[in-house]
């Protein structure tokens, strides 16, 4: 690992990010789930710079949120390409090197956008972030967003003493697992995908309310919208869905620009129902390109987006399209759904 000092170009940031960067390569496959086979033959198989990390701080820089982004990567190919891909972006990139190499994704992309992810977790869970490193930043931030890579875990105690919010993306957490847990109940917003969970998803949600510190919980549902519960809520409040602006051809990316929007609406002070619509657009905005985060929502769409009043709390089957949500049926694990990378 080596450590480099560097200047202070900015005063403070709006957001900083914390871990997860990476690279996905994208494989074109005709269905999911993939047909046995020794062999397929598929369209071009093309490598992007991804993962949940590089999504939020590229879409937050995007919507015009002065944004800082800590982690590690190797000092290999993959990480020349991440280094390259946030370069002149807006993002104030600071990485370490890591002996360990820079992480990788694999992502089978159905005809019809729908993805299925192998993430190599290559970190060793004894991997530590100096303090010097992240300490500057920490302290120039309003706002840490904090991916769930183990080494992210330890900054906590420094993120509370300096009294910031902090959020992070579970992404299809069970609520079970055990890596998640100290992210759920240690932040103040929690966004997670109702994949992992299922028909448990409401229960999830409450259990991170009332056990953690969290003001309040988004779950996206792919196409059927999301959920919102605050500290005040007895259940989820539904989110409608949003069309998309194009056809859907690819979600990688869509649950990092759902988060974006949201905290986007959050800097303006909007309400969470507002923050979660917000959200929702630039879901929808990523999935009509190729590949992840290769088409950004802008602070234009976003402000186009009306306000509305607060929707009255409702329980979640009632709202929710069989399958697309924390209704009694929960979704299919191949939906199309917001989840990250």
């Amino acid at each position: 690992m080596t450590f480099q000092q560097v200047s202070e170009p900015y005063d403070a940031y709006d957001v900083l990010v914390v871990g997860g960067s990476g690279v996905d390569t994208v494989v074109p496959v005709g269905a999911l789930p993939v047909p046995l086979a020794d062999s397929s033959a598929v369209p071009p198989i093309r490598e992007w710079v991804g993962h949940t990390g590089t999504g939020v701080a590229l879409g937050c820089a995007a919507l015009g949120l002065t944004t800082g982004f800590v982690d590690f990567i190797g000092d290999d190919h993959h990480g020349s390409l991440v280094r390259e891909r946030m370069a002149a972006t807006g993002v104030d990139f600071r990485p370490l090197i890591s002996p360990h190499g820079t992480r990788r994704a694999v992502n089978l992309v159905a005809p019809d956008g729908r993805r299925m992810s192998f993430y190599d977790a290559r970190d060793p869970l004894d991997l530590r972030m100096p303090p010097e490193h992240y300490l500057p930043a920490l302290r120039r931030a309003r706002h840490v967003h904090l991916s769930i890579t183990h080494f992210a875990r330890f900054l906590y105690d420094d993120i509370e003493a300096l009294g910031l919010p902090v959020s992070t993306d579970l992404h299809d957490w069970d609520g079970l697992t055990e890596h998640h847990r100290e992210f759920a109940l240690r932040s103040d917003l929690v966004f997670l995908s109702t994949a992992g969970a299922g028909e448990r998803i409401a229960s999830v949600m409450r259990e991170i309310l009332h056990e953690g510190r969290a003001e309040a919980v988004i779950a996206t549902a792919g196409a059927g919208g999301a959920y919102v519960m605050g500290t005040d809520d007895r259940s989820p409040r539904p989110v409608p869905a949003v069309v998309p602006p194009g056809p859907v051809v690819d979600t990688n990316g869509a649950g990092d620009a759902f988060t974006c929007g949201f905290l986007y609406g959050r800097h303006m002070g909007r309400s969470l129902e507002d923050c979660a619509r917000l959200g929702a657009v630039a879901g929808a905005h990523a999935c009509t390109s190729p590949g992840t985060h290769t088409t950004l929502v802008g602070p234009d769409v976003l402000q186009a987006v009306p306000t509305t009043a607060p929707a009255p709390a409702a329980p979640p089957h009632s709202a929710a399209p069989p399958g697309a949500g924390p209704g009694p049926a929960g979704p299919p694990d191949a939906q199309v759904s917001p989840a990250g990378a």
